[in-house]
């Protein structure tokens, strides 16, 4: 007997499955007319209706008069999609009562092209490096602020947020800002780079230190961070430190000009007379003749040969 009610359980439930799925079906016709934006018909638009809450789909094309007819719809919603190669989809619904729907005259035309969004960020991005080269760095700030709130995945905008607040001569809203640089791009040597001329700026001049410690030189294509850093230890009279730092830094920019002046300096704070002497010399070569860098190299020079 147990088994004879599972069956007879089954079979109910299979026929009002079949019921639920015949609801669908009727006796209602519905039949419309699809046309482009100039009014012509369009042939072969494949035209599907599912009744809401359904699975069965009722299709149709339109002939080549842009006519179509559905048939054997029963009472209820319908949701139905006009779909052609080339054409953007319209989907609508429509109503069946009593076994009757109405008319349906339905426009298709071609695909909306959609906007790039690259295109009116990359705008923004230009505009904000315009007003920071006219001198405008809030306003400049402000466009990549806007940008990244609104675009998080920007995260270049956060180094270039700091640049500005060291123009604006905010050391530590420029800290911040390159915090964030770095936590978004751990790899981007310039990004530590910044902040860590940020940090001597700000007076935090330990943990820039360390930071620039930290960096792989072969990979540094700024040299004026470590210089700058140099410069704060030459004029806390570590001046072997400095050289040490700036032999180290000449190694990766071995043109670089203000690296023998400072090593130059550098030297002369730690009583290194001659290598004081022989950096000036080079240094004094190298740079810009009318340089105040070039006149100052040139007056040391002239007391180191009087001793």
């Amino acid at each position: 007997m147990k088994s004879f009610r599972i069956v007879i359980t089954v079979l109910i439930a299979m026929v009002v499955a079949a019921a639920a799925s015949a609801q669908s079906r009727g006796n209602a016709r519905v039949q419309g007319k699809v046309v482009d934006q100039g009014g012509q018909p369009i042939q072969d638009v494949q035209v599907k209706a599912q009744m809401v809450d359904q699975t069965e789909i009722i299709s149709a094309k339109t002939n080549k008069n842009g006519e179509f007819r559905l048939n054997g719809l029963g009472n209820g919603r319908w949701n139905v999609e006009f779909a052609k190669d080339g054409l953007e989809p319209v989907r609508q619904q429509f109503e069946v009562a009593e076994d009757r729907a109405a008319p349906m005259n339905i426009t298709m035309g071609k695909p909306q092209p959609k906007e790039d969004p690259s295109v009116k960020i990359n705008a923004e991005l230009q505009r904000a490096v315009s007003t920071a080269q006219a001198g405008k760095y809030a306003e400049a700030r402000k466009i990549c602020e806007d940008l990244v709130a609104a675009n998080p995945v920007l995260t270049q905008c956060h180094a270039f947020i700091a640049r500005m607040y060291a123009a604006e001569n905010n050391a530590a809203e420029g800290v911040k800002a390159a915090r964030v640089a770095v936590e978004k791009e751990p790899a981007n040597v310039d990004n530590k780079l910044l902040l860590a001329d940020l940090l001597m700026e700000a007076g935090e001049k330990a943990e820039s230190r360390q930071i620039l410690d930290g960096i792989d030189m072969t990979q540094v294509k700024d040299p004026f961070p470590f210089i700058n850093s140099a410069i704060t230890q030459i004029n806390e009279g570590k001046g072997a430190e400095a050289a040490a730092a700036l032999t180290k830094l000449q190694a990766q920019f071995p043109n670089q000009a203000e690296i023998y002046y400072y090593r130059g300096r550098a030297y002369l704070a730690a009583t290194k007379l001659d290598d004081a002497k022989a950096d000036l010399e080079k240094f004094v070569t190298m740079g810009k003749p009318d340089s105040k860098e070039v006149a100052d190299a040139k007056k040391i020079l002239e007391q180191i040969n009087k001793k």
